[in-house]
């Protein structure tokens, strides 16, 4: 997913829509996302994971998390199908359109935490 970037900031420049443009540019700063979590996960900084995953040229080269190491993803069994991550960020972006035009969301509370006061009444 972060190798996605590249072609999503590419596509933004071409965009003439100002707000397409920003979506574009949010989403492809959400492609990082799933790399910083494994990373955290894995008790290392997010950020130097990344970064060494964007400087990789060859694109079948990437980071085994669970016995960190570097290596060909094919090769270490790492290998997410198409229609599966595709389908992923599809559900993503059609989430977070929702919230965006709504305004609002509606989540449950953690166990045992208490429900803030309602907002003052308007007149």
């Amino acid at each position: 997913l972060i190798r996605a970037r590249k072609a999503l900031y590419a596509l933004a420049a071409k965009t003439k829509n100002p707000d397409e443009k920003v979506g574009i540019e949010i989403l492809a700063e959400a492609l990082e996302g799933p790399a910083w979590i494994i990373a955290d996960n894995a008790g290392l900084e997010g950020s130097v994971i990344v970064n060494k995953i964007m400087k990789l040229e060859d694109p079948t080269q990437g980071w085994d998390a669970n016995a960190d190491v570097w290596g060909d993803m094919f090769e270490l069994g790492i290998v997410d199908p198409v229609k599966v991550t595709r389908s992923a960020v599809e559900n993503a972006v059609s989430i977070s359109s929702l919230v965006l035009t709504t305004e609002a969301l509606v989540a449950e509370l953690p166990a045992g935490a208490v429900a803030p006061p309602p907002p003052p009444e308007m007149y």
